[in-house]
């Protein structure tokens, strides 16, 4: 059998990624007949059909998925290797991060904090959905993601997910003129209560837990992006639902309060990583450090 010819396995990556032979030919910059010869070609090399035509659309075959997952492997262990021999002698390195677009802020720089103004590192922060940001990471585009929700392996991804903190959820508002301690059940019923959106974990936690207590809450907002509950905690005058690290600014200065942590409720923060065949240190630095994350 002839050796595996990669330029036409790269054509064959670019068209199925698109799923249209058209727009594929205009992103590498080939005529549409040039690259179905070149697709052809690999078919016959390999003695399958990877395409049927849907349309003006092309899905994969049995063997074209296959192939597709080998191509993604094959590629994604070049990006590595090119990105890592890059880094290698240089004065500085490159750590590659994203996030998710709703994760704190301050968990985020909290996080980096022991890193920032290190001349033998550039940091570039990356934020947009999980479903990316984790598409980017399998092309070694990204060195780590971190997110607010546990993702799991599958036969075709082979990443890692490791549990990197745990911090209560609290009920947080403007200082209290209320002399009485806090009481969950009487406050939180009388209380108007901004709360993180219905895709969140905390919330779905939270709605458990008032079902549970019998509660019945006043719920004035819903808000997806945390910088913006920050905000709104910070402004309306109204009581929040967030752990206090989103706030851990404005409760050290005084001009929010901690309330009571809710039982039973946490939110998590995850490093999504993959499988490496070369060690990146600095990763391994910045996820084995020991956190310090405000809580009042």
């Amino acid at each position: 059998m002839r050796r595996l010819n990669f330029h036409h396995l790269h054509y064959f990556w670019a068209v199925a990624k698109e799923g249209n032979l058209t727009r594929a030919a205009e992103a590498l910059h080939v005529s549409q007949s040039a690259l179905s010869t070149q697709i052809r070609v690999l078919e016959d090399q390999l003695g399958h059909a990877l395409f049927i035509r849907s349309g003006r659309s092309l899905k994969l075959t049995e063997a074209g998925q296959l192939v597709l997952d080998y191509a993604e492997t094959i590629f994604a262990l070049g990006s590595e290797l090119q990105t890592t021999l890059q880094n290698t002698g240089r004065a500085s390195q490159t750590l590659r991060i994203g996030a998710v677009a709703t994760l704190s802020r301050n968990f985020q720089e909290n996080l980096l904090r022991p890193f920032l103004g290190r001349d033998d590192l550039v940091i570039v922060l990356e934020s947009g959905g999980v479903d990316e940001l984790l598409e980017r990471l399998v092309l070694h585009k990204l060195d780590v993601v971190l997110t607010n929700q546990a993702v799991s392996a599958d036969n075709q991804r082979t990443w890692q997910c490791r549990l990197l903190y745990r911090q209560a959820v609290c009920l947080i508002g403007p200082p209290r003129q209320d002399r009485r301690p806090f009481d969950l059940h009487r406050d939180l019923q009388q209380a108007r209560l901004i709360v993180p959106g219905r895709s969140s974990d905390v919330r779905s936690q939270f709605e458990v837990y008032c079902t549970g207590q019998g509660l019945h809450p006043l719920i004035c907002a819903e808000v997806d992006d945390m910088a913006m509950l920050r905000l709104l905690a910070r402004d309306s005058g109204d009581m929040a639902l967030l752990p206090a690290v989103v706030v851990q600014d404005e409760l050290r200065s005084g001009a929010l309060q901690l309330y009571a942590e809710v039982p039973e409720i946490a939110e998590q923060f995850y490093a999504v990583t993959l499988q490496r065949q070369f060690r990146l240190n600095i990763l391994d630095e910045l996820l084995g450090q020991p956190l310090a994350l405000a809580s009042s």
